[in-house]
């Protein structure tokens, strides 16, 4: 992960120049100061006297708050206050310079910053030595003597103030040196007040020197006393700045404003060189790695901390703490010195019982500070509030994930979708449409009844990884509803979408290995496009389902929406309730049209055909008022009502000598109730209709992945000794295993291959062979779709059977039928009987 980089440093090869510079300040002025007092070198011994307690109270700085500042407070104030009065000045700048260098010494600090310290209290002291021979003499202890003193000494705060601003802006960069100017009158408050305590002690020892002693015992009180208290303010600003840190935290939604808030804020109570946020890859999460440097302007992505030191918290998951003033892991510490820190704290942040990652604190700031016992603890805090935070976060990001995604294909949920097209028909490129394909997969319900329900999610999961495949990396695929996958996209026009459309749906149609079988799906594909079919998203979509549903009933599997589409979606949906009142009170019709054999033009029977005249919409074509009764539960209702006044019309025309058959339509649905056959039983003893009479036509396409559930009752309408046909023969699938498997007498060769046998020499073939073939299986063979006395002869040359269609009659109301019969037919006399045969055809 990326970080985001400090500003470019300058070389430290430049802070030389203000040493340098300092440097001789400090010689040129001492020398002055040596020249202007000849007798200091008889003050040599108060000089020795003195070092002790220019190193002691130079090194004894304590951490205060001045409001919500703090600053370190360092007593060398009270050493300049006392050197000034006591000795010259020029020993007071060689016992300073030579005490700072001690002190450096004992922090073994690095050349550069141990040149850069001493040179810098040498200047200091040398300047503010100038200033007191410019200013009138100490003479006694006086309020003169006090001003002349604060202003010597706060010159030497001020000096040194600037020289740590210059070597900032010099290698920093000059915001850095007047952001520290900015923030550092806290530290002159703090040298004003050492200086008033340095004055304090010089008026009781110019009163007797024997008070010494007891500013000694008020001072070690004093120093024990603010030991505690600032003991106890650190605390207090721990707990203020841990709140602070916790309110932060829950106000951070997101990883990354978290890390942020998070790392600055742990950095800066820690008092620590670096802090740093580590976690690793996981599942759809990318490995973090963000460090927040003391000086650095932002975030980098670089660690500080030992890979050892990480390891160990992370198997152990504990905290591991490294450093001289902490007792714990002391075998870890060669290799941290290595790696150029002096302490450091890794505490793993946990989730239950896993680790997700770390927080490490790198470098307590300041030579003689380390990191503590009790700074484990303040880190275990932060770490435990940052851990609740990733988890929150990720928490919430998982429900927007899974509120925009399946569950079982990963793939962008409807809702995603539609957020997706929103955008997209927002921003439209001329020349370009936004294009909406849905595929619609078939088969899957067989799959799911016949393999169960995994191997369904498995079919789904495996048509979603080959449609990412195939739509191409501008393209968003989604699943949006339990069997239906939609792709957006762009496209240079509607015809290039069809296109691509059926590229797409060819690509999908290949074997797909479902556990151990392999499977032909195939799928069909409902185009829609904006803006030709609307600029809605959901309308959209809603039409490329309707496209789809359409699209099932073409050879091709592909098709574009259209407005008719919609309007007979729409005028279906509204044709519910109506259709249910038209079969209760019998506005739905029943007409009949007439079956004829081929060889010696008998009328042996009629098809019933449901008619429904609508009161608003005229006539309702079958097709649609069948789908309705199919998806609203009255297809069981519709086909009572067209057999039973089948049925009564049969003994009707038996009662006045004209016997016929009747032949009812049967969807796949009404096959699957098993109570079908008992309710066909009772109709036929009602009516005193023979079970030969009736013939029950099963329309191919609509069995297909229904036979093994309507076989028994298939064996049981033919134990009643109905005649089954197979309706629609040759448009379906599985033709062949159809004859070999269902009880049926007759196939009925669809209407398209009849009309256009006379002219096609391919329609041709397949009549030929269904009539030959329903011969070695002893069926008989009826053609529908009969119009011309054409395909009347070519139909008896073949040897067909039975014919149907307009070349006879359409169909027609009962009353109607009755007419034609007289007029078109007349008695004839056979070895079975009498039949009524007709006059003249065409």
């Amino acid at each position: 992960m990326a970080g985001r980089q400090s500003p470019p440093r300058r070389s430290p090869e430049y802070v030389w120049l203000i040493t340098g510079t300092l440097t001789i300040i400090t010689i040129v002025f001492g020398v002055v100061l040596a020249l202007r007092d000849p007798t200091w070198s008889h003050h040599l011994l108060a000089g020795v006297l003195a070092l002790p307690f220019f190193v002691l109270l130079g090194t004894g700085s304590r951490y205060i708050q001045i409001g919500r500042h703090g600053t370190s407070l360092g007593l060398i104030e009270i050493a300049l206050v006392l050197g000034f009065y006591f000795m010259p000045s020029v020993l007071v700048v060689a016992v300073s310079a030579l005490a700072v260098a001690i002190r450096e010494l004992r922090r073994r600090s690095a050349p550069d910053r141990f040149a850069f310290n001493v040179a810098k209290a040498g200047a200091a002291t040398a300047i503010a030595g100038i200033v007191l021979e410019m200013l009138p003499p100490i003479e006694g202890s006086g309020p003169a003597t006090w001003a002349v003193l604060c202003v010597a000494v706060t010159l030497t705060t001020v000096v040194t103030l600037f020289a740590v601003a210059a070597v900032m802006a010099t290698v920093q960069g000059v915001p850095a040196g007047l952001e520290m100017l900015r923030v550092a009158w806290p530290g002159l408050i703090a040298a004003e007040l050492c200086i008033v305590i340095g004055l304090v002690f010089i008026v009781a020892l110019e009163a007797t020197w024997w008070s010494a002693f007891l500013l000694f015992v008020l001072a070690g009180v004093l120093t024990l006393a603010y030991r505690s208290y600032s003991d106890f303010l650190r605390q207090h600003h721990t707990l203020a700045e841990l709140y602070e840190l916790a309110n932060a935290v829950v106000e951070s939604s997101q990883d990354v404003t978290l890390i942020d808030s998070l790392l600055v804020r742990a950095r800066s109570l820690m008092q620590a060189e670096y802090a740093t946020f580590r976690m690793p890859p996981t599942g759809r999460h990318p490995e973090v790695l963000l460090t927040s440097k003391v000086e650095a302007g932002g975030l980098l992505d670089i660690s500080r901390t030992p890979a050892e030191i990480t390891q160990r918290a992370t198997a152990e998951r504990r905290s591991v703490a490294v450093g001289s003033k902490l007792a714990t892991d002391r075998d870890l510490l060669p290799g941290l010195k290595a790696a150029g820190a002096k302490d450091c704290i890794v505490v793993p942040l946990r989730s239950g019982q896993a680790v997700i990652g770390t927080l490490e604190v790198i470098n307590r700031l300041g030579d003689f500070k380390h990191f503590t016992t009790t700074d484990v603890q303040v880190v275990e805090t932060i770490a435990a509030h940052a851990a609740a935070a990733v988890e929150n976060s990720r928490l919430v990001e998982r429900l927007r994930y899974d509120a925009y995604h399946d569950r079982l294909t990963s793939l962008p949920n409807r809702r995603r979708i539609t957020d997706a097209l929103t955008e997209s028909v927002k921003i439209r490129t001329p020349g370009e449409v936004v294009a909406v394909i849905l595929f619609d997969v078939d088969g899957l319900r067989d799959v799911n009844e016949s393999m169960g329900h995994d191997a369904g999610d498995k079919l789904l999961s495996e048509v979603a990884g080959r449609l990412r495949k195939i739509a191409g990396p501008g393209a968003l695929v989604g699943r949006i509803g339990g069997d239906e996958f939609v792709v957006t996209l762009r496209a240079e026009s509607t015809e290039e979408t069809v296109r691509l459309a059926t590229e797409m749906r060819e690509q999908l149609r290949g074997p797909m290995a479902v556990g151990t079988l392999t499977l032909d799906v195939d799928t069909a594909a409902g185009v829609a496009v904006q803006p030709d079919h609307g600029d809605d998203p959901d309308a959209l979509l809603r039409r490329a389902e309707l496209a789809a549903n359409a699209a099932k009933a073409l050879p091709y599997g592909v098709q574009l929406f259209h407005p008719a589409l919609e309007s007979r979606a729409v005028r279906r949906l509204g044709l519910a309730a109506d259709l249910r009142r038209a079969l209760d009170s019998g506005e739905l019709e029943v007409h009949f049209q007439p079956k004829v054999t081929i060889q010696d033009r008998h009328l042996v029977g009629v098809e019933c055909l449901a008619r429904w005249q609508h009161p608003a919409h005229g006539e309702v074509s079958p097709e649609d008022f069948v789908a309705v009764a199919e998806h609203t539960g009255q297809l069981h209702r519709l086909t009572e009502v067209v057999l039973t006044a089948g049925l009564r019309h049969c003994r009707e025309w038996a009662d006045a000598g004209r016997p016929l058959s009747i032949a009812v339509n049967l969807s796949a649905r009404t096959l699957l109730d098993p109570r079908f056959p008992d309710q066909v039983h009772g109709l036929l003893k009602q009516y005193r209709v023979a079970a030969g009479q009736v013939t029950f036509e099963i329309s191919e396409p609509s069995m297909l992945g229904e036979i093994e559930r309507a076989l028994p009752t298939l064996y049981r309408l033919r134990d009643l000794g109905v005649r089954l046909s197979v309706d629609d023969f040759g448009t379906g699938a599985s033709s062949l295993s159809y004859l070999r498997q269902l009880p049926v007498h007759e196939v009925k060769i669809d209407d398209s291959f009849v009309q256009g046998m006379a002219t096609d020499s391919g329609d041709l073939a397949i009549v030929r062979a269904v009539i030959g073939l329903s011969r070695e299986f002893g069926l008989t063979v009826v053609a529908e779709g009969v119009e011309s006395e054409l395909t009347f002869d070519l139909l008896a040359e073949l040897g067909c059977e039975i014919g149907q269609g307009y070349f006879f009659s359409r169909p027609l109301p009962v009353e109607r039928l009755n007419t034609w019969l007289s007029a078109q037919t007349e008695p004839e006399e056979t070895p079975t009987g009498e039949v009524r045969r007709l006059r003249a055809v065409g």
